[in-house]
């Protein structure tokens, strides 16, 4: 049986049995209509919350026209938050004041309110891909797309794409440096070892978290022929 297990609520436990309960999987605490969580993703908090949906993407309704998605093994720290695409105003008039929004009457349809969303400007859905590490207070700006293997600094502020193994910083966001050189980027993204059987990753876990493209790629042979 592996110890690696997608389904737990609170994946980390200390070698006496103490459970540390302000980490989550987040697959396992979240259930909306709007967001997807690929297995093994997970979130750290200092505090334990009540709701790591509205926490996580605070104005992602189920109403939402957008959608946040997200990959799997993504080490989330304490406060990343996503700012999706609701959140915005219009910004094409005169005023950014949302009146509708404080104009509400017992008349007012679910159709009125979802129009209020779909304002001029949308960036859309956000996606997150595979493996990807966000710092401390890292946020999320709407429409972004995150490429597997990148790494954001605490605290940046992601308003743009970031291409796959790039480590970002800052606010806005640019980029550090490259993790990995393009013909190892490729080689990451064909091996794509978290669509392996758990007992394959967790059995080679070393290995993923190594250095060595060769033994990856080895051990990815094996994994396709079984």
């Amino acid at each position: 049986m592996p110890l690696l297990n997608p389904n737990k609520t609170h994946p980390m436990a200390m070698p006496d049995g103490t459970v540390i309960e302000q980490t989550v999987q987040l697959k396992a605490v979240i259930d909306h209509p709007r967001i997807e969580v690929g297995d093994f993703s997970y979130y750290h908090n200092f505090e334990i919350l009540q709701d790591y949906a509205a926490f996580l993407a605070p104005y992602l309704f189920p109403p939402s026209p957008e959608k946040l998605t997200i990959g799997k093994f993504c080490q989330f720290a304490h406060g990343v938050r996503f700012i999706t695409s609701t959140a915005n105003h219009d910004m094409s008039g005169f005023s950014t004041y949302p009146f509708q929004n404080f104009m509400m009457t017992p008349e007012t349809t679910m159709d009125d309110i979802v129009a209020m969303f779909h304002v001029p400007g949308r960036k859309g859905d956000t996606v997150v891909g595979n493996d990807v590490w966000m710092g401390m207070d890292c946020m999320v700006m709407p429409g972004v797309t995150i490429g597997d293997g990148v790494i954001c600094a605490a605290r940046s502020v992601i308003a743009r794409d970031v291409p796959p193994y790039s480590i970002v910083a800052g606010n806005p966001a640019r980029p550090v440096r490259r993790r990995f050189d393009d013909a190892t980027i490729a080689a990451l993204q064909e091996i794509r070892w978290w669509d392996w059987p758990v007992e394959a990753i967790e059995a080679h876990h070393a290995v993923i978290t190594g250095a060595d493209l060769d033994a990856l790629r080895r051990i990815a042979d094996e994994v396709a022929c079984r």
